[in-house]
């Protein structure tokens, strides 16, 4: 699925979630994913935290194929600004 079909999936979830903060999905050359609040854009802008990945591990993650924490233990994910905001993506994936 391509980045588009994504974000509208990650849309439909965080609509009504309670999520309040902004996140961005740094995809390479895939592209980016930016959430915030029930707001979810491809467009690249600033956000609190931002997680980078590849898109299939994006994929996987929203699929409950891979584990948030193995994947930062491996280093298939990383994230720069505050952490905490990282963890409450439970809420929106």
């Amino acid at each position: 699925m391509d980045v588009k079909e994504i974000a509208d999936k990650i849309a439909a979830k965080a609509d009504g979630s309670g999520f309040s903060r902004s996140v961005k999905f740094d995809l390479g050359g895939d592209g980016v994913i930016v959430i915030d609040g029930a707001s979810v854009s491809t467009a690249d802008a600033p956000a609190d935290c931002t997680i980078s990945l590849s898109k299939d591990d994006l994929e996987a993650l929203m699929a409950g194929e891979l584990n948030p924490t193995a994947a930062f233990m491996q280093g298939k994910l990383k994230v720069d600004g505050d952490m905490s905001i990282a963890m409450q993506l439970s809420q929106v994936l």
